[in-house]
């Protein structure tokens, strides 16, 4: 199911780049769809205990509600907001829906991941086309597995930045330098997460509250510590700071992202805090 949420969430926010009478309604599709795809995820991701995309799924349903409401009223702000989310689907499409294209994605990453542990000097063995093993499972002659997917790519995060990046219109420099500080430096990062993943999973670096954060799975609480709780934050960090780049580049999408925080305040402010 969450494939075809996938697929309609892309639709309906393609048919928004489309000038047509209908686009507002294509628009509040496709917000709908990933809201709903959140929801129906939401005991995968809580079987992994990771909490952050199942607090936005929570948070999405407010969220779904206020911005239809403004796509309804065809504001161009949220439309903006909307177009962003556009073309990120634009640039992830290929990738997520053209498995030979997503698979040689995944190649690259798991070929260059394996050559910077090399660098690191950190043992890491290819028993698969895009899965690492390491480390010294206790009383077994197998080591802790990773499995490289698309997620581990960093493609969504870069689509996502240039789409909020080409939410406003820019100069072709501005294009570029956004392009620079976006595509590049995410891939990179990414690449060094995922290998401070690997090593903290089958080095065991994080082996704490098992009872808490565990999955059944010995040593699991080490890969949930370091991805879904150090990883995710400096992620949050690092696009905060990308963000930031964005709006000393783009002056225009700083003002958009302003006028986008104060229509939301006062929207929440308006419907849900009106009794108050």
């Amino acid at each position: 199911m969450s494939e075809y949420l996938v697929l309609i969430s892309c639709i309906g926010f393609l048919l928004f780049l489309i000038p047509n009478r209908y686009r507002w309604y294509a628009g509040i599709v496709g917000w709908g769809a990933i809201s709903l795809l959140l929801l129906v995820l939401l005991p995968d991701f809580l079987a992994i205990n990771n909490f952050l995309y199942p607090t936005l799924g929570v948070l999405s349903v407010p969220f779904l509600y206020l911005t239809a409401r403004r796509l309804l009223m065809r504001d161009e702000t949220v439309g903006g907001l909307t177009r962003a989310a556009g073309i990120a689907f634009l640039i992830y499409a290929p990738f997520g829906f053209i498995q030979p294209l997503g698979d040689w994605l995944i190649g690259v990453v798991v070929n260059q991941l394996v050559w910077l542990l090399h660098l690191l000097n950190y043992p890491v063995e290819l028993i698969a086309w895009n899965m690492l093993m390491g480390g010294s499972i206790p009383g077994s002659d197998l080591g802790f597995r990773l499995e490289i997917i698309l997620g581990c790519t960093g493609i969504q995060s870069i689509a996502i930045m240039l789409g909020v990046a080409m939410m406003v219109p820019t100069t072709l420099r501005q294009k570029v330098l956004a392009f620079l500080i976006i595509a590049p430096v995410i891939y990179v990062l990414n690449l060094f997460r995922n290998a401070y993943v690997f090593m903290a999973y089958t080095g065991q670096w994080y082996p704490w509250f098992p009872d808490l954060v565990g999955n059944g799975n010995y040593g699991y609480e080490s890969f949930f510590w370091a991805h879904n709780v150090f990883c995710e934050l400096l992620a949050l960090g690092i696009l905060i700071a990308i963000a930031y780049g964005l709006f000393r580049i783009i002056p225009d999408l700083a003002v958009m992202a302003e006028r986008l925080v104060t229509i939301y305040i006062g929207d929440i402010r308006q419907v849900f805090l009106r009794d108050r």
